[in-house]
């Protein structure tokens, strides 16, 4: 096999984008994509890169937003042309919206093939518009080449590269690579060098006084900074359930309700908002007062600025001074007093141990009905919430389960994520596999766990195949399945449609059988109805993909 300008293109890539830190790479097959598929394989083979390949590009764009959220370096995504190119829109308008760094690598057919009506052949430079930080359109090999361009595509999706989106914002980069045939040869013998991974461009800090009665909102990726700066403010903890923020001594139980009682609420003078709140119209209604002072740290591709009024800002420190001991010492009675505790009462070891036939009768009764107890929403959030632990990766979907999960959970400091960045249901599971593929990459334990609704899992079903080559990561997804979309049964258009009308267009019923979908991708399954038979299943021993079902009541 001779070599090709594609080939030597390609493989030049894919090791300067090794050299620029790059450690993932997610294929899918394609004939126009051919060269940058074999060059990324072959240097995976070598141990340079981690290759992943998946045959849905939907399903690729969101494996790679997954690594990419976890490690916080871009990973890469290669597709062919045509449309192949548009299904990655949707993980990338999730990574601008998230501020997720991301490598969009499509292939193409050389400008005299394009606008001629050439097979699989569309109009691909600037098609993700202002969803990416940079888009670059690339010679065609022989033509020109393709030096700096990874390096310039690494920067830019890390925000280092003010001249091309918000800096300090990681984000979408598109690099659109044309090549003429043959697209195929001999690799070229290249001397790979590992980089180190990229940080994220330094940001100067706004410094706060504490003087204003203040609130810390902790929304989707606001990670543990939310939690450190309400410490160091003592200012109460807003944290929705996907913040990664929610635990330490300032968080504030049952917050919707502290929220709307005006001696709390209502006093509020100024918020200090990180990462991005979907989950509570409170939030929402706080953060839209023209009367209240918001500083939104800039967490993805488009400012928070509800009231018209807000400040942005890359990052927050608090300047020394005395705390508001009084302001403080409210919110924590009121929080107090909104924990809630779905935990099982302790046996009645007394009872159990009775001679007394009745006592030890009602003793046993109790126990056999909290073995027997049926799962709730409630139980079911509070039973994964429980079985996680700071090794371990909770993924939360769009569905019903996340709102209950935000009103009922208490703290614990887990990495949580979600993709609330567009709030949309498409790729949970996808994403939630690129998150366990990376944080056990380097043989870390731990399991990721993803908690989603029926239709977002059956929205996402095509990501349960998995390459039987590919190390299989330690995976439980569980599936809420109460038949159809019940979000919508709390939605205003519950109360204006017509009952039918809104299950068919809305509810959309199904029965599929969910036992036989694990069975087919290969995955282990368990149907659970109690609290204590999850417990079991969540906590077991297990060295591979659970799909866990549990029934639920519409």
């Amino acid at each position: 096999m001779t070599s090709s300008p594609a080939t030597d293109a390609a493989a030049a890539l894919i090791a300067d984008l090794i050299a620029n830190g790059v450690r993932d790479v997610v294929i899918s097959p394609g004939s126009r994509s051919q060269s940058l598929a074999l060059a990324a394989v072959h240097l995976a083979n070598q141990g340079h890169l981690r290759a992943h390949v998946r045959i849905d590009e939907r399903v690729a764009g969101f494996t790679a937003l997954g690594l990419s959220r976890e490690t916080g370096v871009p990973a890469a995504v290669v597709c062919t042309s045509g449309t192949a190119v548009a299904n990655l829109l949707p993980a990338a308008m999730e990574a601008f919206h998230s501020g997720v760094p991301l490598l969009l690598l499509t292939a193409d057919r050389p400008p005299e093939l394009r606008g001629v009506g050439a097979n699989q052949a569309t109009i691909q430079p600037g098609l993700f518009g202002r969803f990416v930080r940079l888009q670059l359109d690339a010679p065609v090999p022989g033509d020109g080449d393709w030096s700096g361009l990874a390096a310039a595509a690494v920067a830019a999706a890390m925000g280092a590269d003010a001249a091309h989106g918000a800096p300090g914002v990681a984000g979408p980069v598109h690099l659109n690579l044309p090549s003429r045939e043959p697209l195929s040869g001999t690799l070229p013998a290249l001397e790979v060098v590992q980089g180190p991974a990229p940080a994220q461009a330094p940001a100067e800090p706004v410094v706060l006084d504490r003087g204003p009665r203040t609130v810390v909102v902790a929304g989707a990726d606001a990670g543990p900074a939310a939690e450190e700066i309400a410490h160091a403010g003592s200012w109460p903890l807003i944290a929705e359930i996907v913040s990664g923020a929610r635990f330490g001594r300032r968080l504030m139980h049952g917050y919707r309700a502290l929220l709307s009682d005006p001696a709390l609420g209502g006093r509020i003078e100024r918020v200090v908002v990180l990462g991005h709140p979907t989950l509570s119209r409170e939030v929402a209604r706080l953060l839209s007062r023209a009367d209240v002072d918001v500083v939104a740290v800039r967490r993805g591709g488009e400012e928070l600025n509800l009231n018209r009024l807000t400040r942005a800002a890359a990052s927050v420190d608090v300047a020394p001074g005395e705390p508001d001991r009084d302001w403080l010492g409210a919110w924590m009675a009121a929080s107090a007093a909104q924990a809630i505790d779905l935990s099982e009462h302790a046996p009645d070891t007394d009872g159990l141990a009775s001679k007394d036939f009745a006592a030890r009768r009602d003793a046993v009764r109790a126990e056999l009905d909290a073995v027997r107890r049926p799962l709730s929403r409630e139980l079911l959030v509070d039973a994964v919430w429980r079985a996680t632990w700071p090794h371990d990766r909770l993924v939360f979907g769009s569905s019903r389960l996340v709102r209950v999960a935000d009103a009922v959970l208490a703290g614990k400091k887990v990495p949580v994520h979600a993709n609330r960045g567009l709030a949309g249901i498409d790729g949970t599971v996808a994403t939630a596999t690129g998150i366990a593929v990376a944080s056990q990459a380097d043989g870390s334990p731990g399991v990721t766990r993803v908690l989603l609704g029926d239709l977002a899992f059956l929205h996402d079903v095509g990501a349960l195949l998995l390459p039987p080559d590919e190390a299989i990561p330690r995976l439980q997804v569980i599936v809420g399945n109460d038949g159809g979309g019940t979000i919508f049964d709390g939605l205003e258009v519950a109360a204006s449609a017509d009952r039918a009308d809104l299950d068919r267009a809305f509810y959309t019923p199904h029965e599929v059988r969910i036992e036989q979908l694990a069975l087919a991708y290969g995955w282990e399954h368990h149907r659970v109805t109690t609290r204590t038979a999850l417990d079991q299943v969540l906590t077991a021993p297990s060295g591979g993909r659970q799909l866990i079902e549990v029934p639920l009541p519409r």
